[in-house]
């Protein structure tokens, strides 16, 4: 099939712009006024605790439901405006790929795959070198013949997938795909899924509760909480630079000490335990909680924080030391070269560069 020529100084279309999305059920508010802006050939992870609004936000990106309010663009063309216009989702021209696969037990992997360009009525030749391209793309094309139901968990997923993108579509959205498959499968699809969106330029929106899992594929990951956008940034800055302690505690960057901001003093935990007095101009005067970052500790023989070992797990080429700050309800995590006894107190080295104050 030809393409168009593009004019190369013609700025692309954004692959998604949402503004002030807003959705309500009945007196509960599932989103509230969600700005959101994909680059074309970004992918951006919504992650977030079940209840968050995330898969709400994907579903009227998708035409599964109306927003309450706001508007919305996919590719430069307007899909939502508020609740009176909803575009559906076929002519959004968008690929999907959702938790359950949804692929069709009675059509082989080939027909699956061909299936969005049968209903664009493309010709039977164009859909069948398209699909075994796209099964080439994902490493299946050796299975074009088979079923679903002779494959596997993952080789279904690659079908799925395989079919989100035979259109090259602006814009594939991602509900949950590798929920249902065991860690190690996980990993291994999401990084498999990863390089592909960057090895064909496709925009993307993947949903998922899963924070390695969106690390591993976004470039910038939303973290939603209580149906906002918390923060949305690269995963780097996410933990570098959390935007609340809200956002630190749901990453579980580290532990969150109680505390008191003083210009003379610096920090001063409520207990006394801790006195950081290099962060005296860190925030104004008045209460305040540190994050102390897992990266920003270290075992020593002697440092500015005892704290004891709750658990000491091996992980083969080091520990990693489950810690307790007595009478703070923190706790740390922090890896070493060493076995340490349960229960023993052991003094900590802090990186006070690392660490990140919120007044309260």
């Amino acid at each position: 099939m030809g393409a168009m020529l593009e004019n190369p100084h013609k700025p692309r279309a954004l692959a998604l712009m949402a503004t002030q999305i807003a959705k309500s059920f009945g007196d509960t508010q599932v989103l509230r006024n969600i700005d959101l802006n994909l680059a074309p050939g970004e992918v951006v992870a919504l992650l977030g605790p079940s209840g968050c609004g995330k898969t709400t936000l994907l579903r009227i990106a998708a035409g599964l439901l109306s927003a309450s309010s706001g508007k919305m663009e996919i590719a430069g063309k307007r899909v939502v405006d508020g609740s009176a216009f909803n575009a559906p989702p076929e002519v959004r021209g968008i690929g999907m790929v959702f938790q359950d696969y949804a692929i069709w037990p009675h059509l082989s992997v080939l027909e699956n795959v061909a299936f969005p360009l049968r209903m664009r009525k493309l010709p039977h030749h164009d859909r069948e070198t398209r699909a075994r391209r796209a099964l080439e793309r994902v490493g299946l094309s050796h299975l074009a013949d088979r079923f679903p139901g002779t494959l596997s968990g993952g080789q279904q997923q690659r079908v799925a997938l395989a079919r989100a993108i035979v259109a090259e579509p602006p814009l594939v959205l991602f509900d949950e795909p590798l929920s249902n498959l065991d860690r190690e499968l996980r990993e291994g699809l999401a990084l498999e899924i990863g390089s592909l969106l960057r090895e064909l330029g496709l925009s993307a929106v993947y949903v998922t509760h899963d924070q390695s899992e969106a690390f591993t594929i976004a470039d910038r990951v939303a973290v939603m909480l209580g149906g906002e956008i918390a923060q949305i940034d690269t995963p780097e800055q996410l933990f570098a630079a959390p935007a609340s302690v809200e956002v630190a505690q749901f990453l579980n960057i580290g532990a969150r000490i109680e505390g008191r901001v003083c210009h003379l003093r610096g920090f001063t935990c409520n207990r006394d335990r801790l006195n950081l007095p290099n962060l005296a101009n860190s925030a104004p005067e008045g209460p305040a909680r540190i994050l102390i970052p897992r990266t920003a500790i270290r075992p020593a023989t002697e440092g500015a924080l005892m704290a004891q070992v709750l658990r000491c797990q091996f992980q083969g080429d080091r520990y990693l030391l489950h810690l307790g700050l007595d009478g703070e309800g923190a706790s740390l995590v922090c890896p070493t070269d060493h076995a340490v006894a349960l229960n023993s107190h052991i003094p900590l080295v802090i990186d006070s560069d690392r660490l990140r104050v919120f007044p309260q």
